[in-house]
């Protein structure tokens, strides 16, 4: 916990010193107010957030937190565009155009990461198999929706719409359908547009660690209501043809081995394996899996992220083929706990199942 609250004080200081620079007060007065405004805001958005950890009020925190990281980012954009200008091109400097060059570069900073966030866009992967299927099979891939404060109707109503577009045999969600409760689904009346998310084949849902956060009985059925079946630790044959297994979270104490759902595997039968996390896909491959698809990770969600994630995570994002197994991470559809996306963006993945004979 100290480790973050240092954290935030150096944001904080941080903060100070960007908008010292910008407003460029004058007397001492002016000056001392300046920072303490800012520390006394940043501390009171942190208590707030404390008050109720990771969940809705700590969010909120998050938002101003990663605000003021963009404002890191602007400022370290705009001191290269100064160097550029001033000591490449030879060019005087004049303080009030690179403030405004500051203040445009923040507020594109912004502006794109809420653009990424909710303005999603469709991947595509085709994935042959060895063994025979009448058809091809189209799957849409969602994941990490975190219906709640920040993502709600409208982003489902688009969802629908995009994924209709496509016209899929099959959708599966791979967890993380609310962020934590039901409480904003029942407040907005979500269920009237998640219910009309269909499939010739069916809708098919995995649980994810923030469905596991104590409220997994009343989420599992506040889906199944929508017409979405959960399938933790449970497997269904789509058109007799492809075996569509299951897995809950690993935030589930009664979560099985990938090895003990394997019992209806059949060798000239394709599977796919859904579940929230990517962790296991060391353990997944070599298993008699055709294609494992999963979420989680939001690609990292915002830089640098992106690439930290890379040194925790087997898979952060997108496709990788290893013995045998396809394996599939998206970054996901919804946002969690803040509303933006800085170097991943919204998606849903069409998945085009093919036998090669």
């Amino acid at each position: 916990m100290w480790p973050f609250i240092i954290l935030t004080q150096l944001l904080a200081l941080m903060s100070s010193v960007i908008f010292y620079w910008f407003f460029q007060p004058k007397q001492r007065l002016a000056k001392a107010g300046l920072f303490l405004s800012v520390f006394i805001i940043n501390n009171a958005f942190l208590l707030y957030g404390l008050s109720e950890f990771w969940r809705e009020r700590f969010h909120v925190y998050l938002v101003v937190g990663i605000l003021q990281g963009f404002m890191f980012y602007a400022a370290l954009i705009t001191a290269v565009i100064a160097l550029v200008y001033g000591y490449i091109l030879k060019q005087k400097i004049q303080p009030k155009l690179i403030r405004a060059v500051a203040a445009i570069t923040y507020i594109g900073i912004v502006g794109l990461a809420v653009f990424n966030a909710y303005s999603p866009v469709v991947h595509r992967l085709n994935v042959t198999t060895d063994k025979p299927l009448k058809r091809p099979l189209q799957i849409a891939l969602v994941s990490d929706t975190h219906l709640g404060r920040w993502f709600g109707n409208r982003q489902i109503d688009k969802m629908v719409r995009l994924i209709d577009a496509q016209n899929p045999d099959v959708v599966v969600i791979a967890g993380d359908v609310m962020n934590d409760s039901t409480d904003a689904y029942d407040k907005t009346n979500m269920h009237a547009h998640l219910s009309k998310l269909t499939a010739p084949l069916g809708v098919y849902a995995t649980l994810g660690n923030h469905d596991y956060s104590g409220n997994e009985v009343a989420i599992a059925k506040a889906v199944e209501r929508a017409g979405i079946q959960v399938i933790d630790n449970k497997s269904v044959w789509l058109d007799d043809s492809v075996l569509l297994i299951g897995r809950s979270d690993e935030t589930d104490p009664a979560r099985p081995a990938a090895t003990d759902l394997l019992s209806e595997v059949r060798a000239d039968k394709p599977v796919i394996f859904l579940e929230h996390s990517p962790a296991d896909l060391e353990q997944i491959k070599g298993l008699p899996i055709d294609l494992h698809l999963s979420g989680h990770t939001h690609g990292g969600q915002i830089f640098p992220l992106t690439i930290l994630l890379k040194w925790f995570t087997p898979l952060v994002y997108g496709a990788k083929y290893s013995e045998g197994t396809q394996f599939l991470v998206t970054s996901g559809y919804g946002i969690g706990a803040v509303p933006f996306r800085l170097g991943t963006r919204s998606e849903i993945w069409m998945i085009t199942l093919q036998s090669a004979q």
